[in-house]
């Protein structure tokens, strides 16, 4: 290329990349200028090697709009400004954002985040079963009810009793359209209250995360349900003055506090601070996103090889709300991949508020002979079942169903671990392939995956 044409085309470039930065977050913009000027930096040094058709530069620019929405590899410091807003700031409610996320409340206000409990007297069609019913395990009525919990894979009534909230003794199974008994008694906290519903509150072991600013003292809420303050922090400073300097995001933290803006209620663990006048409480109390989760919560302990309420024997989740619990144990974790480079829980048309239809967002960092794997030419000769089959679906092995969450009905998986079938029979902890082969046993799938050649054998089980 003619030095007189080098110009133009870095120029032409900058242009092209610098579009792909609109409207992307300030890490992603980061990215791109760190490539706009290495691209700048080699075209100079390599002008006879910089003729990028139109087509491979716009590759670029899908690229980098599509880069995953990963904790900041360098968080930007909070100014000493925000810091004091921090402080000084209240809370004000979901409903003070919608002026200038007008959009973004619209999604909101309709995922499970903001429908976790419901009024049944401001929403009567909230209560999925029909009520009265003549079975025995229902001693209630709708006139009961003061919230409705749930409604996803099962869902529970409270009722109130003077200022608190008691969980009443019959659940709905919504997969199974039955009704079940509830009383916890496996968990850590079960025999540090009494054998009786009506003495186990939930403002000490369900309200904190079910809210805004919850104040166990005067057992008041902001607002019920997971509010635009419950990751962003209180927001009055910023609805005075909205900057980015006076609000919290997220996505500008370093993967470790991002992460607990959700671990800190999709974990199991226990409050440090217990009892607190009298009462154990089973969330995080004290703890908001502008602090450190550490500092007020303890993830449930596990005993190798043990299996417990919590966890089977290699410490992965054996029951629903320890995604946290799992997550933190992945490779994924380590690498700065955060719960929202998968989930966004403003809303999406997709199951589990992901951000793209599962297999999508896998393939976008994992496809075939990448450094992240698999190390296969194609899916097929990774995953070893035909293309488009639930078996080829990175899901199925990497994140099978196998916490439960009620009866037979479980969630899955946060470890993206691949259970081999040797490891079901040591440590008691289901594996992907007896999931779905459920007639075979663990010996059929080890003998099934030893034909796998491209697999090493020293990550297998003997």
């Amino acid at each position: 290329m003619a030095p007189g044409r080098l110009l133009p085309v870095v120029d032409c470039t900058r242009r092209h990349l610098i579009c792909a930065t609109l409207l992307l977050g300030s890490e992603k913009e980061r990215m791109a200028n760190s490539f706009i000027s290495s691209a700048m930096e080699f075209a100079t040094l390599h002008a006879a090697g910089w003729q990028l058709p139109d087509q491979q530069t716009w590759q670029l620019v899908a690229y980098i709009r599509n880069l995953p929405e990963t904790a900041s590899v360098n968080p930007i410091a909070l100014p000493a400004d925000h810091q004091s807003s921090a402080v000084s700031a209240h809370y004000v409610g979901s409903a003070a954002c919608k002026t200038c996320h007008s959009s973004i409340y619209e999604t909101w206000r309709k995922t499970p985040m903001a429908n976790i409990l419901r009024d049944p007297r401001q929403h009567p069609e909230a209560i999925i079963p029909a009520l009265p019913t003549n079975d025995p395990l229902v001693n209630f009525t709708a006139a009961d009810i003061a919230f409705v919990y749930g409604s996803k894979w099962k869902q529970r009534y409270f009722k109130r009793i003077g200022d608190d909230y008691y969980v009443l003794p019959a659940q709905w199974d919504v997969t199974h359209h039955q009704w079940r008994p509830y009383f916890v008694k496996d968990d850590w906290w079960a025999p540090l209250y009494p054998p009786d519903n009506f003495k186990r509150p939930t403002s000490a072991l369900c309200d904190g995360c079910h809210s805004v600013n919850y104040d166990i003292k005067t057992k008041t809420v902001t607002e019920w349900n997971v509010g635009c303050e419950k990751c962003h922090g209180a927001g009055s400073e910023h609805v005075d003055h909205p900057t980015s300097s006076n609000i919290l995001n997220p996505a500008r933290q370093s993967y470790v506090p991002a992460n607990d803006v959700c671990i800190q209620c999709h974990s199991q663990g226990r409050a440090l601070e217990n009892p607190i006048a009298g009462k154990y409480y089973d969330w995080p109390v004290g703890y908001d996103v502008t602090r450190k989760l550490s500092d007020f919560w303890k993830l449930e302990e596990h005993k190798l090889g043990e299996t417990s309420f919590t966890h089977f024997g290699d410490g992965t989740a054996h029951k629903n709300r320890m995604q946290g619990n799992d997550f933190v144990t992945s490779l994924m974790y380590t690498h700065g991949v955060t719960c929202f480079t998968c989930h966004d829980v403003h809303g999406t048309d997709n199951g589990a508020t992901l951000r793209k239809p599962a297999q999508v967002l896998c393939l976008d960092c994992h496809g075939p002979n990448s450094p992240n794997g698999p190390h296969a030419h194609t899916l097929e000769q990774h995953t070893h079942h035909k293309s488009g089959s639930a078996g080829s679906e990175c899901i199925a092995c990497h994140m099978p169903k196998i916490a439960q969450t009620i009866a037979d009905v479980n969630v899955r998986s946060h470890t993206f671990r691949f259970v081999y079938p040797a490891m079901t029979d040591a440590l008691h902890i289901p594996n992907a392939c007896n999931n779905c082969h459920s007639d075979k046993t663990t010996m059929w799938a080890t003998a099934a995956i030893k034909t796998w050649s491209e697999r090493s054998p020293w990550r297998m089980a003997q």
